[in-house]
């Protein structure tokens, strides 16, 4: 008889578009999972967030029949948490600000308490799934956009399977920065974004990856054939800090916990996947050949109906909406440098931050006229007041694993 998998799917999400995603492309989940020759039993686990978007709690409940006839469907409500929370405080002998660092709301908070509830319900496997993503590879060939579907389940479940990994994460394509595209001229330079992006960087984001997009691509990121095809693993080694991934699409497996760490922000903030990735010195870690495309401005969510755009085009930052997107994303960025700067290096820790500072000071004014908003000024406040808190973030970020360490016992 076939060993059963127990694979889960992890939907973190404040926008009901989660539920197109489940529902365009459930067919395909259950395409792949056929195609394996181990049974499969799949289970979505999804955790919303109302307060987002003042998104209704009915609009998180949009699947559609078939899907839950076919998939298991595990919705996480902030009344299951609580329930949670408070039957683990008697067990564990925890307080509830203990389980608070660990449970709730929120981009590392959320994957945390699916990741437990994925381990309560016995998954092998876990993959996180984010809300603005597809499972398709978009590549240039002579100047044309061509399209591939992309295996995004099997590919991890066949590379767990068969090499033991701890931790599989795959590419992205399409529009992987909020950071929109800037036309330069003598009041915004190409220097200044670049100090910019030097400001609020991460080892995922960087200056380089983006100026060749900016020149070459309309800021968009194109595949490569070889990873579409499903050719080429490689292992992520570590640069003495941490083994750098993304947060989607991620895959945790669950029947090696003890190697699984928990993930981590600054309260409001962005860098879960970033923390996470410096606890990972000791997994085992690899890069698999498949993709997902990033719509990071929900500009293309027709590609969940198979209508594939010919061009992708510069998302411009005259555009509406744009603005508010760059903006909370610079906000959750800048908020958790303080930390990251502070794991990194805690000798150099000041002249780091004060050197951030002097940067971010510069460029503002800058970008409050790109942009006709003053909004931009409130980033050296929240620098500011992250930067005065990064010790007490830190023991928050050390409390948190240790947490997580008891929960998996």
């Amino acid at each position: 008889m076939k060993k059963q998998i127990n694979f889960g799917l992890g939907f973190v999400t404040g926008r009901s578009n989660v539920c197109k995603i489940i529902n365009s492309y459930y067919k395909d989940m259950l395409s792949q999972i056929d195609n394996y020759d181990k049974q499969i039993k799949l289970t979505i686990f999804i955790l919303f967030d109302t307060s987002y978007q003042n998104t209704a709690k009915e609009e998180f409940y949009q699947l559609e029949p078939e899907v839950l006839k076919n998939i298991t469907v595990k919705y996480i409500t902030p009344e299951c948490i609580n329930r949670q929370i408070k039957t683990l405080k008697e067990k564990n002998n925890m307080t509830s600000e203990e389980l608070e660092l660990f449970f709730g709301h929120g981009h590392a908070k959320g994957r945390n308490t699916i990741m437990y509830y994925a381990l309560k319900y016995k998954m092998d496997y876990l993959l996180f799934w984010d809300d603005d993503e597809y499972p398709v590879a978009v590549l240039k060939d002579h100047g044309k956009n061509t399209w591939i579907k992309q295996n995004n389940l099997l590919e991890h479940i066949k590379f767990m399977e068969q090499n033991n990994a701890d931790i599989t994460v795959g590419y992205h394509c399409g529009y992987i920065s909020p950071i929109p595209y800037i036309d330069f001229n003598n009041d915004f330079t190409e220097n200044d974004l670049k100090q910019f992006i030097e400001v609020i960087s991460n080892d995922i984001i960087s200056w380089e990856s983006i100026k060749e997009k900016m020149r070459n691509t309309n800021g968009v990121t194109y595949a490569y054939m070889r990873q579409a095809k499903g050719i080429g693993a490689t292992e992520i080694e570590s640069d003495g800090i941490g083994k750098w991934i993304a947060g989607s699409t991620l895959c945790l497996n669950l029947n090696n916990v003890n190697k699984i760490p928990a993930f981590y922000n600054p309260p409001n903030a962005r860098g879960e996947d970033t923390f996470f990735s410096t606890a990972l010195n000791n997994s085992s870690v690899f890069k698999i050949p498949v993709y997902h495309f990033h719509d990071g401005f929900l500009k293309y969510t027709c590609i969940m109906e198979g209508n594939y755009p010919k061009s992708l085009r510069q998302i411009n930052v005259k555009e509406t909406s744009i603005k508010d997107r760059f903006f909370k994303a610079s906000l959750g960025w800048i908020k958790y440098k303080p930390l990251l700067l502070y794991v990194k290096d805690k000798k150099s820790y000041k002249k780091e931050i004060a050197n951030i500072k002097s940067k971010l000071n510069l460029i503002i004014p800058k970008l409050n006229n790109i942009f006709q908003d003053n909004c931009f000024f409130s980033l050296m406040v929240e620098l500011e007041k992250y930067d005065e808190n990064v010790v007490n973030h830190y023991t928050d970020y050390k409390k948190t694993n240790e947490i997580w360490n008891l929960l998996k016992i």
